[in-house]
């Protein structure tokens, strides 16, 4: 995990991830690439690739795997898509400042029993750090989604007390 002041950016933690680079929330295996590109942003150490890295494009169902976790039932909020991965093991997060803020997003609440309790647009300069502290002064937000406006992608989660 990741420190940004009061709040911690949660990476896909490392014994999902051994999963997901063999099977897939879909319950397909794990296709590697090399980028040629690069600019891929990686869940697995929140950052974006690198030209010649290994990656691999799985399906995530980050909902579904903290409520596994915490016994909340997201019922219909149970989603999966994709997400950009290292195929081989990395070092995880190393950033200074939230990750992959440079483009609008959305900040999306759930509630403890795995209810969405809605969200918000960040763009460019708000910060990132109201955004958290705003969701989290409603009582019933436990977790939070950061995802791209585009696509709708999962970027990562920010948990209540979690500093």
């Amino acid at each position: 995990m990741t420190k940004y002041t009061a709040y911690t950016a949660r990476p896909i933690e490392p014994a999902v991830l051994k999963h997901l680079r063999d099977l897939d929330d879909a319950g397909r295996p794990a296709a590697s690439i090399t980028d040629e590109e690069g600019g891929a942003p990686l869940r697995c150490c929140l950052r974006r690739s690198e030209p010649g890295e290994r990656i691999a494009l799985v399906s995530y169902a980050p909902l579904r795997r903290w409520a596994a976790e915490t016994g909340a039932d997201p019922g219909a909020y149970d989603e999966r898509g994709p997400v950009f991965i290292h195929a081989d093991d990395c070092a995880g997060p190393d950033l200074d400042g939230h990750p992959f803020t440079g483009a609008h997003r959305v900040v999306r609440r759930y509630s403890a029993d795995g209810r969405i309790l809605g969200g918000r647009l960040v763009q460019p300069p708000d910060s990132f750090d109201e955004a958290f502290a705003s969701a989290f002064t409603d009582p019933e937000a436990a977790v939070v989604h950061v995802r791209a406006v585009e696509y709708g992608c999962f970027l990562y989660e920010v948990r209540r007390g979690r500093a």
